[in-house]
């Protein structure tokens, strides 16, 4: 399931990135496209966090379900509350997006579990 999940999350991380550098050029300001960039980059960082856990679930066998869930939900509400801020301006997105970043930090600090085995 969670490569089906990482292929999702990192196709759309590309295709948002595109759209931003060529459909959002003209029509944000500059900072808020820098906000658009720093979503894309994070989701597809942890698009591939997400397949890296997939391969080691296969090979391992042992669940990955924590982390990934974490990742995801961090690539929902980090990257998904930046993207929805730049396109509607909406200030009330802002205070979601850390959550998101706790969520992506939850999930790297969760990793911990799968070293000690």
């Amino acid at each position: 399931m969670w490569t089906y999940v990482a292929a999702v999350m990192g196709s759309l991380a590309i295709f948002l990135g595109a759209f931003g550098a060529h459909g959002l050029r003209d029509k944000v300001t500059p900072e808020r496209l820098a906000n658009w960039n720093t979503a894309a980059s994070y989701h597809l960082m942890h698009a591939l966090a997400i397949l890296a856990l997939a391969l080691f679930a296969k090979a391992t066998g042992r669940s990955v379900t924590l982390p990934a869930s974490l990742f995801s939900a961090g690539i929902i509400f980090f990257s998904g509350s930046i993207y929805l801020l730049v396109l509607t301006g909406q200030k009330w997105l802002g205070p979601i997006t850390p959550l998101g970043g706790l969520l992506m930090a939850a999930g790297w600090l969760s990793l911990i579990a799968l070293a000690r085995g």
